[in-house]
């Protein structure tokens, strides 16, 4: 059998709404991300990367229903867009416990370190909870770091700085995965 053959399952056709480049997510012009906004220090620069990935992932889950939020991605992958905003949401909380804050943990129990992916199902209640902690994971990581006057204040494991960017770095790699993970469900593509 050719492995690019699903039985399972119908193939999605690739789309995209842009109609200036078809391999794009919108139009440049429609981007909300795309702010205009010059960063001029590093602090605003991270800030702004870190909001221009968030934003991505509301983007990557717009307009789908709880069944295609939890969606796994491929056996045995427990990988979901809906558990992606769940372990997300468990991730502010992360960054936030390296520089020295008490967050216990949302969806992770110790007797189930997967729990983010693992509960990520298809209930309404469960989307709505999802991004509802993480909005506000979010909002109080913002807070947190506007606490902070200098990057380079060493707090808790690292460094403000190392942590900011090692949250980055985490969001960009999860965008990659929402990219798959939506394409997958319903053919849509886009940077």
């Amino acid at each position: 059998m050719d492995p690019d053959e699903r039985t399972d399952e119908a193939v999605p056709t690739r789309w995209t709404p842009s109609t200036v480049h078809p391999d794009m997510w919108v139009d440049p012009d429609d981007d909300p991300r795309e702010t205009g906004v010059e960063t001029l220090d590093e602090r605003g620069t991270l800030l702004e990367s870190l909001r221009h990935f968030r934003l991505t992932v509301e983007m990557k889950c717009a307009g789908l229903d709880a069944e295609q939020m939890a969606r796994r991605s491929v056996p045995p992958s427990t990988m979901s867009l809906l558990g992606l905003v769940r372990h997300m949401a468990e991730d502010e909380r992360h960054f936030r416990r390296m520089a020295g804050e008490d967050s216990p943990r949302i969806y992770r129990p110790p007797e189930d370190r997967d729990g983010d992916w693992n509960g990520a199902v298809a209930d309404p209640a469960v989307v709505e909870d999802a991004w509802r902690q993480w909005r506000a994971e979010s909002e109080v990581t913002d807070r947190f770091i506007a606490g902070f006057g200098a990057l380079g204040t060493r707090t808790g494991e690292a460094p403000l700085r190392e942590i900011l960017v090692a949250q980055i770095t985490e969001y960009a790699r999860h965008c990659g995965h929402a990219d798959l993970l939506r394409e997958r469900i319903d053919g849509r593509v886009g940077q």
